[in-house]
């Protein structure tokens, strides 16, 4: 299996990377950063650059994503699926347990292909990785494009939106799993569900907060807002979209730039 990395950098995931059930989706297990895993000693193994682990923690809108196609199989099932920023796989790997014709896990971190392939192992599933910025690509051949938390950065943000504007043209089906960041473009969105779960840095007593999924489509006016069904959901909708302005902005929950001295794990 070819992942791009070193066998010893394998091993060091293998061995210092517990395999652990996934909070609020447990019919997963992923390879996670823990207290002991040595985040700093990987890094210092790497000659050509490390990047942020951020394919070896949990994020709210992968957690939403993979619950919702395990809870409706019929979403993923016999379609070509994209998983796009896979990190460690979650949401493609959910879908390829759902009964996917075939999965793609695309991101732009080696690390993170190469652990989306060790976990896909590990849950008994097969997947296909791709290496790059897919968003720089014409649309793949699939039928449904998964993205799990990609609007946590303007300009990512920004890429992302104008990359599935060219998956719906191409008359593929978009899903987002997303806990309120940003940059999500809400006037685009359709909520489809939510899912209580924990987000990015969170540890397992921290409490629970709602992470959406949301369908992604054409634009629409302004006076028809795709918040919700009902004045209530609506109003509640709108409050969670002022708190993760406010309250859960990237700079205070992600860590763009990951100092390797400072790392506690």
């Amino acid at each position: 299996m070819d992942t791009g990395l070193s066998p010893q950098t394998l091993q060091f995931i293998q061995a210092n990377f517990p395999v652990l059930p996934v909070p609020s989706v447990p019919e997963i297990s992923l390879h996670k950063a823990v207290p002991k895993s040595g985040l700093w000693r990987l890094a210092e193994m790497d000659a050509h650059g490390f990047g942020e682990p951020y394919w070896a923690h949990y994020w709210g809108g992968g957690l939403a994503l993979a619950r919702h196609i395990l809870d409706h199989p019929e979403t993923v099932a016999g379609r070509g699926v994209l998983d796009l920023g896979t990190g460690s796989g979650i949401v493609g790997i959910a879908a390829a347990k759902a009964g996917a014709g075939h999965v793609i896990c695309a991101d732009t971190d080696r690390y993170a292909t190469a652990v989306a392939r060790l976990n896909a192992v590990t849950n008994g599933v097969g997947i296909a990785t791709f290496l790059g910025d897919m968003t720089a690509n014409p649309p793949p051949t699939v039928d449904i494009v998964l993205v799990g938390d990609l609007f946590y950065e303007r300009d990512l943000a920004a890429r992302v939106t104008t990359f599935l504007d060219r998956c719906l043209g191409a008359h593929i089906e978009v899903l987002i799993g997303d806990p309120w960041r940003a940059f999500l473009p809400h006037s685009r969105l359709r909520l489809v569900a939510e899912y209580p779960g924990l987000d990015f840095g969170q540890g397992a007593q921290a409490r629970e907060r709602q992470n959406a999924v949301f369908s992604f489509r054409e634009t629409v006016h302004r006076d028809k807002p795709c918040l919700g069904k009902s004045p209530k959901r609506s109003l509640r909708m709108l409050l969670c979209a002022w708190r993760a302005l406010h309250c859960y902005s990237p700079c205070s929950m992600i860590p763009m730039r990951w100092n390797v001295s400072s790392m506690r794990f």
